[in-house]
């Protein structure tokens, strides 16, 4: 299988070496920037703990993918998700409330001084109604106007970005595009932006050709690690789908054993299934009459 230069940001290795880099995180503040929309640069971050307790004893517990504090107080959390994830945007609600009611309970507060709270989800696949790949979310009226700003969610669809280098305008162009095409582009295409400082220093990270001889153990661990849980998934998903085969023929045989007019033998010709089987679901029927 061939080797590829640069690891892939979206990889969990990858997103741990860039937006995670806790020793140099101009990457980081130049992304989230970039993804709130702001013209304030974030001259500064500080990495919060991403396990985060329960608040009380019936409610849940959890681990952010990241999660950070800006100069201003401004919180941010930041969850990558690869695979298809439809209801992903109640995930973001539950991790964004827990941070407000975190504040809260404190008791340190100033209802008219509340922090910034922004719930990022960056994902692979598209689950938004949404044409545009980068979606900012508010709280507003019916007739779309803002009523609050304190709580922000934005969701990035990488599936929904399609820009050119010839159109890439702004530093979130920029951002989802070395995303969604570093590990596959040839050193060839490179285009003249990923020499900016920001994304240059997050790019060497990502370079197998300048990774230490530990930074190699681990990522060799790392992607093991991701490859037994992408196993582990596809197994699960097969059991499901074998199970729900299972129930589907299961009802039809019942219903071809009720009506009675086929032998046991011809049932189970008919629907792909063992003669035990059926004989099996003859047991319960006679069982729970």
């Amino acid at each position: 299988m061939e080797t590829r230069i640069y690891i892939p940001i979206i990889s969990d290795y990858g997103f741990k070496a860039t937006f995670g880099n806790e020793a140099d995180n101009l990457f980081l503040r130049t992304a989230l920037q970039a993804l709130i929309k702001s013209e304030t640069p974030i001259r500064e971050v500080r990495f919060d703990k991403n396990v985060f307790e329960a608040l009380t004893i019936d409610s849940r517990s959890g681990i952010f993918d990241l999660a950070c504090t800006d100069e201003n107080g401004s919180q941010f959390i930041v969850e990558m998700q690869l695979g298809l994830a439809p209801h992903f945007v109640q995930r973001m609600k539950f991790y964004a409330l827990h941070k407000f009611n975190t504040v809260v309970e404190r008791g340190e507060f100033d209802y008219a001084n509340l922090p910034k709270i922004y719930a990022i989800a960056i994902l692979a696949k598209s689950i938004l109604p949404t044409m545009h790949f980068h979606t900012v979310a508010n709280l507003r009226s019916e007739q779309g106007e803002i009523i609050d700003t304190q709580m922000t969610f934005i969701t990035v669809e990488l599936a929904k970005f399609n820009k050119q280098v010839a159109e890439i305008e702004t530093d979130l162009d920029k951002l989802v595009y070395t995303m969604k095409t570093l590990h596959t582009t040839e050193p060839t295409q490179y285009p003249a932006f990923w020499n900016e400082e920001w994304l240059k220093r997050a790019i060497d990270e990502l370079d197998t050709r300048k990774m230490t001889p530990e930074e190699r153990a681990y990522f060799a661990r790392v992607t093991a690690a991701n490859a037994e849980a992408v196993k582990a998934e596809k197994q699960k998903i097969q059991e499901a789908e074998e199970r729900k085969e299972i129930a589907v023929k299961t009802e039809v045989v019942k219903k071809a054993l009720n009506r009675g007019k086929l032998t046991i033998e011809e049932i189970a010709e008919d629907n792909g299934v063992s003669v035990d089987f059926i004989l099996e679901v003859q047991r319960v029927l006679d069982k729970n009459q």
